[in-house]
């Protein structure tokens, strides 16, 4: 207890708590999914999460973040069923395409990537394996969702006199 002779000083700032400030990791938790956000929004979202994973040692947010991964992947499934809005075809459109420029690493359809994706974070959630094993498939998901993200943000229309159409199928008009 301070006496009168004290240089203690009681001060109504130094009382009152600080805020403490969010970290990258509690906003990305935090970060709302849902069926009205577009393809790109959800494949940044995931890409975001798979990546502080990836870099996260802390066994509770490994497994939160594995949460909201696999949250992100399941809306991702909504997404990829969906018509894609005109603002990504036009992002998704270009001039003059070369064929061979945008082929993907995997023979395999965007649906079934995701699959295997959320399977791998299904794998990690249910925390059975070794350190070492947890390492080599968070390695595997943060690999297969940067094929996945290249993949869908790759150009998928090409301009022409008749109209728009897929690139490498000057047959398929689409509008």
């Amino acid at each position: 207890m301070a006496n009168t002779n004290s240089t203690t000083i009681t001060s109504s700032e130094i009382l009152c708590t600080q805020p403490v400030i969010e970290s990258a990791i509690t906003r990305l938790l935090k970060t709302p999914f849902g069926a009205t956000m577009d393809l790109f929004q959800v494949l940044d979202c995931c890409e975001n999460l798979v990546d502080a994973l990836i870099e996260n040692d802390d066994s509770t947010e490994r497994v939160a973040l594995c949460g909201r991964l696999y949250a992100g992947l399941e809306v991702l499934k909504v997404v990829l069923k969906a018509p894609l809005p005109a603002h990504l075809i036009e992002r998704l459109t270009v001039e003059v395409a070369k064929e061979n420029d945008y082929p993907c690493a995997l023979s395999t359809d965007s649906e079934t990537l995701r699959e295997y994706c959320a399977a791998l974070t299904m794998l990690l959630l249910q925390r059975q394996q070794s350190p070492e094993q947890e390492e080599h498939i968070t390695g595997l998901v943060f690999e297969l969702i940067g094929v996945l993200v290249e993949d869908l943000k790759a150009p998928r229309f090409i301009k022409t006199d008749a109209g728009l159409m897929m690139i490498g199928d000057a047959t398929n008009e689409i509008h």
